[in-house]
């Protein structure tokens, strides 16, 4: 089991609250993703929930089974960190079963133990290797299968793949994501990189200086932000937020065209995503803007666009449409997919 449930928890550090009144439920086998910007509290929330941070106020409940005043041994969790901490003058099986020798357990156990995780991370041919004979990866890999001996309740990572390189992520993604689909154990990983948050939650915590904004799996987000921080954090490019103004039925932009309007309140901000904005002629659409800068990335290009006083506008193009920095285009919006934001920067229900 690996329930994990916060009511109301709250951190201070002094005078300075960074964990602001947060209640969430994790259910058992479910991988979550703490995700948003430097600062916004995602480690901090972690680490009490690991124990390493006290806990001010509210609760920490595990199973059932208040965890708030217990030491992190007493918890039954193990965490994987961004250093890999690994023991330099022991071989890959001494370090992932360290812990288990420390407490005593016999040396069959510890074997076995260790050779299931090395099977799971296909760590196998590198048992007798000391670290410095891995790569990073490998390494990261030694790291998560010490906590796999432990057999914990749940796995904590605190952004375990920032030391990596592009390529590195990748894999180890793909490692991370295995690795829950075979334990089906309770996961919770914290990064600032949203493209991790994408894909490998089963739901994302979006965090805003110490209070949730948003939680919900990767589509609810990407496609229904619940407020103009979400909308903006969430995607890659991020989403285009425009102002606007509604009236009976349509909408306006500030020096550009508008369209139909079926909110329920007035909207001052609208906001689409880069794949949602068609090329056209001058003229067409619901405004026209300047091609300023064009990033090509083989199968996709992102065009960046001079927009007058509605700002730079992203948008995502085929690779191979001909676009040269200078171009007076049309920006044709898709009716379906734009989103209404009000003057407290709270979405508008629009389809």
């Amino acid at each position: 089991m690996g329930k994990i449930e916060l009511n109301k928890v709250e951190k201070w550090f002094g005078d300075l609250q960074v964990i602001k009144g947060v209640d969430l439920q994790i259910e058992d086998g479910e991988f979550v993703v703490f995700v948003g910007p430097s600062g916004c509290g995602k480690s901090t929330l972690l680490r009490m929930i690991g124990g390493l941070e006290e806990t001010s106020r509210g609760a920490i409940v595990l199973d059932g089974t208040d965890v708030t005043d217990k030491p992190p041994h007493e918890r039954g969790l193990t965490m994987v960190f961004q250093s890999y901490a690994l023991y330099p003058h022991m071989s890959v099986a001494d370090n992932m079963g360290f812990s288990l020798k420390t407490s005593g357990a016999p040396k069959a156990e510890i074997d076995a133990k260790v050779g299931e995780a090395a099977r799971i991370l296909k760590l196998e041919p590198f048992l007798d290797r000391r670290p410095k004979a891995l790569s990073g990866g490998q390494r990261q890999r030694v790291a998560i299968g010490r906590s796999i001996v432990r057999d914990p309740t749940a796995f904590l990572f605190d952004e375990p793949l920032s030391n990596l390189d592009a390529a590195l992520r990748v894999e180890m993604r793909y490692e991370i994501a295995k690795l829950h689909q075979s334990l089906k154990s309770t996961m919770i990983y914290v990064t600032h990189d949203q493209v991790e948050a994408m894909t490998l939650a089963d739901r994302i915590v979006v965090l805003e200086y110490g209070t949730i904004a948003q939680v919900g799996r990767p589509r609810e987000l990407y496609e229904n932000p619940a407020n103009l921080f979400v909308a903006q954090f969430i995607g890659s490019p991020a989403m285009n937020i425009l102002p606007c103004s509604t009236t009976a039925g349509s909408y306006s932009l500030d020096g550009g065209r508008g369209g139909a309007y079926a909110g329920d309140r007035g909207a001052q901000h609208l906001g689409i995503r880069p794949e949602h904005i068609e090329i056209g002629a001058p003229g067409e659409g619901a405004m026209d803007g300047t091609v300023d800068v064009v990033e090509y990335l083989g199968a996709d290009s992102f065009v960046i666009i001079d927009g007058g006083s509605l700002g730079q506008i992203t948008i995502r193009s085929h690779g191979d449409e001909d676009l040269a920095p200078g171009k007076v285009i049309g920006l044709k919006f898709r009716e379906d997919r734009l989103h209404f934001f009000d003057d407290k920067g709270l979405a508008i229900r629009h389809r």
